[in-house]
């Protein structure tokens, strides 16, 4: 049994990955999303990531590669994953609500020159919905990175990441891959230029 489970598990991964390597649509949201945090941080912005349980370590990982380092030695860039204060998130969600535990966070962090990025793999939680709709209201670019599924931030975002799978597991698989992928450009782009 346990071979079986490994054995579709990686299976289930190298298809989704497939589709997503001829993915046009998908490739060029990906591109969208490096070449507008690149814009970013030429102009002193900087990158706000949220999402919830596994998008939420994966807000962090991002912010982690941006903040720290990717592949080159270079500045660092400044990131915010918008979970990482358990403090922050249990006080506005006791006294506002769930939904709000970002909203809040993007008044008081969020700047005209910053990328704000929601994940979820249903694409339909409402604290990232409200966040990714306020920074909307507000002129910020934003991006969501979701399943396949139709989704509430379908019509939202300015680059829409779509993992081509309904299984939550191969989405999130999906999204830290691409995520790193938009590391890896926007490091490099930063560097070429001198930015970073």
């Amino acid at each position: 049994m346990a071979d079986r489970i490994l054995e579709n598990g990686i299976s289930e991964h190298i298809e989704v990955a497939k589709r997503v390597q001829g993915d046009r649509e998908l490739n060029a949201a990906v591109q969208k999303l490096a070449d507008a945090l690149v814009q970013a941080y030429s102009k002193g912005g900087k990158l706000i990531i949220m999402g919830n349980g596994g998008s939420a370590a994966d807000a962090q990982h991002a912010a982690a590669e941006m903040l720290g380092k990717y592949m080159k030695e270079r500045k660092a860039l400044p990131a915010v994953a918008l979970t990482a204060n358990s403090s922050v998130m249990s006080a506005i969600g006791n006294d506002y609500g769930y939904e709000k535990t970002f909203v809040r966070q993007l008044e008081g962090w969020m700047g005209k020159n910053d990328v704000v990025v929601g994940i979820s793999t249903s694409g339909n939680s409402p604290n990232v919905v409200e966040a990714l709709e306020y920074a909307k209201k507000k002129g910020v670019f934003t991006a969501a990175l979701v399943g396949a599924k139709k989704c509430k931030l379908d019509g939202i975002a300015n680059a829409l990441v779509k993992a081509p799978s309904e299984n939550t597991p191969r989405i999130q698989e999906m999204h830290i891959m691409l995520l790193h992928i938009v590391c890896g450009i926007v490091e490099e782009k930063l560097v070429e230029r001198g930015i970073a």
